[in-house]
């Protein structure tokens, strides 16, 4: 985010912080006096409200993991100041019935302070990387001007990324954070239905193929929870959302072995005497997917699949979507498609907010908002979106 910041003049100033100050300091751009690197616990909220005091912040960006939602999120309350994230706060699985109905929803946390922050008068933009983020962005768009009622709302997300070892042979090495994969993975995923409202299904259910635009070709893609399926019906009128992510037999096979190991388990163990969770022993065995661009090739793709009734009234079929080649990322700012998909469009926000496009208060996510501000922005970032119609 900040590689791409760097290159806007809507910002003042910009804190990049992390808890170890090292860190920070390696994101910030060389000889931009704009940036400036802090250190601070995100587990902190009062560490991290005196930040924001200090550097009279205006809006804070949530860039880590889910875990640390709300303590970033509530410091952000409390100072009285704008926040965004890129993934809201975690759920839990249903005590009894975990396969059918939904126990903690992802963000339900963070809706419930909703009249809080609109009592204050500030916003929280939850859900505002690109999935969530600029999936939400194109089903707004798809509701606003290619439909006149929707059937269906899919987030399909899909590559044909290849990471490759010393040896030149491809290795087992997730392109995003495996912590935050487990988690979304193996947790029950959501499905809402206008008639049933939101319910859960068992992981991995309803595998399909997916054709993916420009050249990634068809990837068998399966129901993962997802922020998008709570937020798309909160202000797109669907009468199905469903969000299936393309990982592939290889992945689905790891996943479920570090399920039946009980090495996906966050709760620590005792280790020779020392307490630590499996989660984070598999996240700390895996390589830092940031550092994987260089031995990285192919494309991501993010999108938003659209069933339904055209604005003609005669039926419709779209596929709006955002492809981002690893190797113009990695040229371009030397960081790996992934990773640079969901940064940019952050960025995006934050400048349509400084500029007054987007406003808004009350915790919103992006559907909230007018999409065609954020698409046109994307595209003047040199990162165009598009749209296969696969009306018959």
């Amino acid at each position: 985010m900040a590689a791409i910041a760097a290159r806007r003049e809507f910002f003042e100033t910009m804190v990049i912080a992390d808890y170890d100050l090292a860190r920070a300091a390696k994101a910030v751009p060389d000889g931009d006096p704009r940036f400036v690197a802090a250190a601070v616990d995100a587990s902190d909220s009062a560490a991290i409200e005196a930040l924001i005091t200090e550097h009279r912040v205006t809006h804070v960006l949530n860039a880590v993991d889910p875990r640390f939602v709300l303590p970033i999120f509530g410091a952000a309350q409390s100072a009285g100041v704008d926040y965004l994230d890129m993934a809201m706060s975690l759920s839990a699985p249903h005590p009894t019935h975990p396969y059918e109905q939904v126990g903690t929803a992802l963000g339900a946390e963070q809706f419930a302070a909703g009249e809080a922050w609109r009592d204050a008068g500030r916003l929280a933009l939850v859900g505002m990387g690109v999935e969530p983020g600029l999936s939400d962005v194109f089903a707004r768009y798809a509701a606003d001007h290619l439909f006149s009622e929707i059937d269906e709302i899919g987030i399909r997300d899909g590559a044909n990324l290849v990471v490759t070892g010393d040896d030149g042979e491809p290795i087992f090495a997730p392109s995003f954070s495996i912590w935050t994969t487990i988690e979304e993975c193996l947790n029950p995923p959501v499905v809402f239905e206008s008639d049933r409202g939101w319910f859960t299904t068992a992981p991995f259910s309803e595998p399909e193929i997916f054709e993916f635009p420009d050249g990634i070709g068809p990837v068998e893609c399966v129901n993962v929870e997802h922020e998008e399926v709570l937020l798309i019906p909160r202000w797109v009128p669907a009468k199905r959302v469903t969000f299936k992510y393309g990982l592939g037999s290889e992945f689905i096979g790891v996943l479920r072995t570090l399920h039946q190991l009980g090495l996906d388990r966050t709760a620590p163990v005792r280790v020779k005497g020392v307490e630590v969770s499996p989660r984070d022993v598999v996240a700390a065995c895996l390589p830092d997917p940031a550092t994987l661009g260089d031995r990285m090739t192919g494309k991501t793709c993010a999108g938003t699949w659209v069933k339904g009734t055209g604005t003609d009234g005669e039926p419709r079929e779209v596929y709006l979507y955002h492809v981002v080649d690893n190797a113009e990322t990695m040229a371009g700012y030397g960081a790996q498609a992934v990773v640079w998909q969901t940064a940019i469009n952050p960025v995006v926000a934050l400048e349509l907010l400084a500029n007054g496009t987007w406003s808004g208060t009350g915790v919103l996510g992006p559907e909230a908002f007018d999409a065609v501000p954020f698409l046109d922005l994307l595209t003047a970032y040199g990162s165009p979106w598009g749209l296969r119609d696969s009306t018959a």
